[in-house]
């Protein structure tokens, strides 16, 4: 058969170096369409994604610690809702004993805890008559453990108090906390006020996993201390939120976040929508936290409530992944692709603008680490895995797609089967 094949060969060269060059053309024409096709999905996204950058210069600088005034005397009662929390509640008492007299009370909202935890609570009550705690009463089927403890805290907390401060038990609250958040609030007219925390991370899967998920909310929303242009945009962390009593009042409490697992933004979006003025700020130096135990954990009960799609249409949820899908997770993937292309002879200014554009987003990805720095804490061993951060990038955009396609039927310790069918 070579036999046959080679004198042909030889005897037309050219027709042979005319059918090479037209399966060249066509490779290149189907690489160039390919790397056209990502400019236009990831064109408009990085638009939005560096107009959300462009806003952080102006955002609010993080909130300093504060000393209470007389004008704020017994201004805040603040709930915590608890559930099987002993194991870290202590330093979130401990801290909370450290504000001064704007504080009039305590409330722990207990859901039947069998780890002790209201037992912290009564010995905390012996040396600070503030601290108290409250049996919430068995949980509706429309409701989710969380918001359903705080309405209780809100609706047994004192008429007196002008604001109603929600607490996790997994924070840790810093002197100055509550004073700072009042004046700010008043300062600027907020009705609503919750707080970007620092973390306390431990182990290196932790740092690695962490950060990832964290700058899919900055990809989104951009970074704490700017102000969202829509109520649908807007976002809150229920770890630390201030809020105005009357508008409590006028929202029925925590009612219309009743069935969310994010109660936190599906709260302060409704809020927004109604005309309350809601700010979401930076906390690092008034309040750390300590989230979740390890990253599995990190994966799984996080990961559920990333999504946010409790606090937003389907069509919203949807656009969001699609959205960090071309500015977080797809450059991991066309940069060494392209690059490969390209090493193998195929250029075209197609091919070059797309490879740009995606070592661009890589690039500021990087710098992205030294803008969330300051959000950690720094003391605790594995902290070295931060900076491989990015390259959890794709796991943590596919955890926002898990759970944009899955209801979550398990969350702290209480089963929500009937709530898998919405």
């Amino acid at each position: 058969m070579l036999a046959e094949v080679e004198p042909v060969r030889y005897r037309y060269p050219h027709a042979f170096a005319l059918e090479t060059d037209l399966t060249n053309v066509t490779i290149t024409g189907w690489v160039s369409s390919m790397a056209l096709l990502l400019l236009v999905v990831q064109g408009p996204a990085i638009a939005l994604w560096l107009s959300r950058l462009l806003q952080g210069p102006r955002r609010m600088a993080a909130l300093q610690p504060a000393v209470a005034t007389p004008q704020q005397i017994g201004c805040v009662s603040v709930v915590v809702p608890t559930l099987n929390e002993a194991h870290r509640l202590q330093p979130c008492l401990d801290g909370l004993t450290r504000q001064s007299f704007e504080m009039r009370q305590v409330c722990v909202v207990d859901s039947r805890s069998q780890d002790g935890t209201p037992d912290l609570v009564k010995a905390m009550a012996q040396h600070d008559p503030r601290f108290c705690v409250i049996t919430d009463d068995p949980l509706p089927l429309d409701w989710v453990g969380r918001p359903w403890a705080l309405h209780t805290g809100f609706l047994q907390s004192a008429e007196q108090s002008e604001w109603v401060l929600g607490i996790d038990a997994d924070t840790q609250p810093q002197p100055g906390l509550i004073a700072s958040l009042i004046a700010t609030a008043e300062a600027q007219g907020y009705d609503m006020v919750s707080l970007a925390p620092r973390f306390i991370l431990k182990g290196a899967g932790e740092w690695w996993l962490q950060p990832a998920l964290l700058l899919t909310l900055l990809f989104r929303f951009g970074p704490a201390g700017i102000s969202a242009d829509q109520p649908e945009r807007v976002m809150a962390n229920g770890q630390c939120m201030l809020i105005r009593r009357s508008l409590l009042v006028d929202l029925g409490g925590y009612h219309c976040a009743r069935s969310s697992f994010c109660d936190d933004v599906t709260l302060a979006r409704v809020a927004a929508s109604q005309g309350a003025r809601v700010a979401f700020l930076d906390g690092s130096r008034l309040l750390s936290v300590r989230m979740y135990e390890g990253i599995a954990e990190t994966w799984r009960e996080w990961g559920r409530s990333l999504d946010l799609k409790d606090a937003c249409t389907p069509a919203q949820a949807w656009g969001d992944l699609a959205y960090l899908t071309a500015v977080q997770a797809l450059p991991w993937l066309a940069v060494p692709l392209l690059s490969l292309v390209m090493a193998l002879g195929y250029h075209n200014p197609v091919l070059h603008a797309a490879l740009g554009a995606n070592l661009g987003l890589l690039a500021i990805r990087l710098a992205l680490l030294l803008a969330i720095a300051p959000s950690y804490d720094w003391r605790s061993p594995g902290s070295w895995a931060f900076w491989l951060s990015p390259l959890a990038d794709l796991a943590a955009v596919w955890r926002i797609g898990l759970s944009t396609v899955r209801s979550p039927t398990q969350w702290r310790g209480r089963s929500y089967t009937h709530f898998s069918a919405r």
